[in-house]
């Protein structure tokens, strides 16, 4: 692919994400700046260090597993507009799928691009939309004890179960090590959250696939 445009895709993807960074830190500054008080840091650190051990290496992880699957420009468009594992990464795999390519190559990264950029637009539009016209039912949507209640707990395994149906039929030798793995993992933790479940299941999934390649299993 084109030195440049990969080149144009880090400069403009790098000051995006640098203003979206502002963007966020600037909601929590101006409230203190109106309200006239000042967080306390020390507070801060313990707040953040509950949390530190989790989801810091899970954010490094999540670079390295996501960005050859997502390419450059997706992967800068992925972590501005987030919801990465359970909407952008599925859409880029779906539409990769789709248009019979593989992932880390010049017609991965045009795709997956697009793709992740369409579904971002057309993610803001139906939250708009839906926002705007279920505003009046949506505390009885929402509310615990009504009977839409429980699908609201299944979108993300919804999601995955059927983006991975079709990957499962398909290269189902590779996908026996990753589920057990997953499983027995989750037998023994159980709250532990998709964020870090998805980075050790591609970890587990290549070094399987490739000692199945290895020993002839899998071609």
């Amino acid at each position: 692919m084109d030195g440049k445009y990969i080149n144009k895709t880090h400069t403009y993807g790098r000051i995006w994400v640098i203003v979206t960074l502002l963007l966020f830190l600037s909601v929590p500054a101006l409230i203190c700046w109106h309200l006239g008080v000042s967080p306390k840091f020390e507070m801060i650190g313990k707040g953040l260090a509950t949390v530190a051990l989790v989801f810091y290496p899970t954010a490094v992880v999540e670079v390295l597993t996501y960005t050859p699957l997502l390419g450059a420009g997706g992967t800068y468009l992925s972590f501005v507009t987030g919801n990465i594992s359970n909407l952008k990464l599925p859409v880029a795999l779906n539409a990769m799928e789709s248009a019979k390519v593989k992932p880390n190559t010049e017609e991965s990264e045009v795709i997956s691009t697009v793709s992740i950029a369409v579904s971002s637009i057309v993610t803001t539009l139906i939250i708009a939309v839906c926002v705007l016209a279920f505003f009046p039912l949506l505390h009885n949507i929402t509310d615990p004890e009504s009977p839409f209640a429980p699908a609201f707990q299944q979108v993300t395994p919804a999601l995955f179960g059927a983006l991975c149906a079709s990957y499962l039929a398909k290269h189902w030798k590779i996908s026996i090590l990753p589920i057990a793995v997953l499983t027995i993992i989750l037998i023994f933790s159980g709250s532990i959250g998709t964020g870090v479940l998805i980075p050790i299941g591609v970890i587990v999934s290549l070094i399987g696939a490739h000692l199945m390649f290895k020993k002839g299993i899998v071609k």
